[in-house]
C-alpha cells in the first residue's frame, strides 16, 4: 500500500483542499503534514492580510483525516465526529501555512487526533486542534 498515493487522492477528492492549494509534505504511520500556501483569496480581514479561520479550519481537518488513515491499523476511510481547534494568534500575512497531525489513539471505531498549525515564523502555533473522527471498514 503506497500511503504517500492514497492520501494524495484522498486530499484531492475533497473539493475545498484542491481549492485551498493544499499538499501532502508528508506522511508517515498515523502522522500527516498538509501545507497550503498564502492566497489573497482566503484573507479573512482585507486591512491586515491574515488567512480566514476558516481555511485555517479545513487545513486541519484534512491533515487530522489523512493521519487518521495513515495509522496502520486503520482498516479504511474517516471522517470527523468533533474537532475542537483553539487560535492562538493570526497568521502572518504572505506565509505558507503548515499542519502536523498525529493519530495518538484507535479504538474499533474512533480514532483521537492532536494538531498543530504552524506558519514560516514558528515560534508559536497559530492554532492547535484535537479531534475524533471514525474508523470506517472495522470489523
Amino acid at each position: 500500500m503506497d500511503r504517500k498515493k492514497i492520501a494524495e487522492q484522498f486530499i484531492g477528492a475533497i473539493p475545498h483542499s484542491k481549492a485551498l492549494g493544499m499538499e501532502l509534505i508528508e506522511i508517515t504511520d498515523g502522522a500527516a503534514e498538509i501545507a497550503m500556501a498564502y492566497d489573497p483569496r482566503f484573507v479573512g480581514d482585507p486591512e491586515s492580510g491574515v488567512i480566514h479561520g476558516g481555511a485555517v479550519s479545513a487545513l486541519m481537518d484534512t491533515c487530522c483525516g489523512t493521519a487518521v488513515m495513515s495509522h496502520p491499523t486503520s482498516p479504511g476511510g474517516t471522517a470527523t465526529i468533533d474537532l475542537r481547534i483553539d487560535y492562538m494568534r493570526p497568521a502572518t500575512p504572505g506565509q505558507k501555512i503548515t499542519a502536523r497531525a498525529h493519530c495518538y489513539h484507535i479504538t474499533r471505531s474512533v480514532a483521537f487526533v492532536r494538531a498543530t498549525a504552524m506558519d514560516e515564523d514558528e515560534d508559536k502555533p497559530v492554532a492547535t486542534a484535537t479531534g475524533t473522527f471514525t474508523v470506517q471498514g472495522a470489523a
